[in-house]
This record gives structure tokens, sequence and C-alpha cells, in this order.
């Protein structure tokens, strides 16, 4: 298990990554601040999924804490906060917020870069957004199918092709953990106001990937809708991944000391 961390006042240990307990307005208030703060700002989100890698992979941890925020994308993660004592106020979920964000930056005239997902995806997604959203500058968009190895290459390439439009807000659609892993090593070389990990919101935007009915992705159960688009692919996430989740933030609740201070560590499990 991951060495305590010394989380950012107000965040939530929840397997020894901080989540920051936040609401879209206050979401949209931190990116405006760190798109115009001068220096490149990272935003990325948590859910179950995210927390069991973080569990055996500490780069992808410290990337997380390292975040300026580290919003919550997953109702099991809003779950397990409860369950730890403290309370995330809002499950934030790219399939739905990547409309209001797009709305936000159109009315605060933020440019945006697209990069991930299959080639024409990404494109897709911008035209639709576009078209809601007809104020919307979108200074480039480019496919997540290439070298992704530092200094390669390809990933040189996509680098200055980012700088050269210099967007305010990147969004990186590479999935979890790469887009994590080829943001903190690329970081550094990297000319945009504020960077975000948005997994799948590409295919969401273009509409190539629809949300679950409404009974299920209101009610903490979008997981299942998921699993029953694309079981082949995510059984092992959901139906494996999700109990295990819960059972080791159970094991983290039950090593927490008595009173308060900070949640302690338990035993690494060999799972």
């Amino acid at each position: 298990m991951a060495p305590p961390v010394e989380h950012r006042a107000g965040r939530i240990d929840v397997l020894g990554v901080g989540v920051d307990p936040i609401t879209v307005a206050e979401l949209h208030a931190e990116i405006a601040r760190l798109a115009r703060g001068g220096k490149l700002g990272l935003v990325l989100n948590v859910n179950a999924h995210c927390l069991n890698l973080c569990y055996r992979d500490s780069a992808l941890r410290d990337s997380l804490n390292s975040a300026d925020v580290a919003f919550c994308d997953g109702a099991g993660v809003v779950l397990a906060a409860r369950m730890l004592g403290g309370r995330i106020p809002a499950r934030i979920t790219y399939a739905a917020w990547i409309w209001r964000l797009a709305s936000f930056a159109a009315a605060e005239g933020f440019s945006l870069y697209f990069l991930g997902a299959r080639p024409g995806v990404a494109q897709e997604a911008a035209r639709k957004l576009r078209e809601h959203y007809p104020g919307l500058r979108i200074v480039g968009v480019r496919h997540g199918y290439f070298d992704h190895s530092t200094g390669s290459a390809e990933t040189e390439a996509v680098l200055e092709e980012i700088n050269a439009a210099a967007p305010d807000i990147l969004l990186i659609g590479l999935g979890m953990p790469l887009q994590e892993i080829w943001l903190t090593e690329n970081r550094h070389g990297l000319e945009a106001g504020v960077a975000l990990t948005c997994g799948a919101a590409f295919d969401y935007a273009s509409r190539r990937v629809r949300r679950g009915p409404r009974l299920l992705t209101e009610s903490g159960f979008e997981w299942l809708a998921r699993l029953l688009h694309e079981p082949r692919r995510l059984w092992r996430r959901y139906l494996l991944g999700n109990p295990l989740f819960l059972l080791r933030v159970l094991r983290q609740l039950l090593f927490r000391p008595a009173g308060r201070g900070p949640v302690k560590d338990p035993p690494q499990d060999r799972r």
C-alpha cells in the first residue's frame, strides 16, 4: 500500500489519493484561474477504476496527488468518501459535463484543443460542440493513435502542434492510465493554460457512444449501462473491480485510528 500522503487542505483521502470535494461551479472557477495563471495547471478526474489502478501504481497515484484539482468522476468514489466520513457534493462525469464545459469555455472566451480517441472521433465531437455553442473556439484536434513514448518523433510532433495552437484548455482523452502518464511525462514541454484528462469524453460528445437510460445514470449505476454496452471490454473493470474497490475502502476504514486524525494505510493486500 502507498505510504501516507500529505494532501492539500480539504481533500478527502480515498486509498491514498486526495479527492477534491468540488461542485461544477467551483471546478469552472478553478479551471478559469489555472487557465489564466501563466503556467500549465493540471485537472484530473478520479473514479473507482482509477483508484484501483493507483493502488498498485505509485506513479499514477503521485500524478493525481500533484494535480491542482482531482475531482470525482464516479458514484463509487462518492460512496467511498461518505464511508470514510467525508462528503463529495457532486459526481462530475464527462459524458454530461463536456457540454457544460464547452458552454463555460465559450462564455469565457477560452480556446480548446482536443487530443485523443480514434481517428475522426474528436473532429466529430468538435463539430457537434460548435453546433451547440457557435462561439466555441477549438484551435486544434488530433486523434490519440500515435507513439506515446517520451521523446518519440510522433510525441514531439504532437507537442509542437499543441504548442503552436497554445490553447487555454487542453483536453486529453487517451484512457487511464495512459493519459495521466503521458501528461505527467510531457507537462513541462506543453504550452497551454490548463490540461484536463477526459477519458471517453470525445466518444460521448461525438455521439459515437451513447449514455445509458437516465434511470441508471442518475442513480449511481452508469457503470452498469457501460457494462451492458461493452461487456467484453469492461466486465473485469466493473464485475471484479467494483467489489475490490469497496473491499479496499473498507480496509482503509477499519485501519483508521480511533478519534480524529489522518487515515492510516492498511497492509497491502495480494489480490
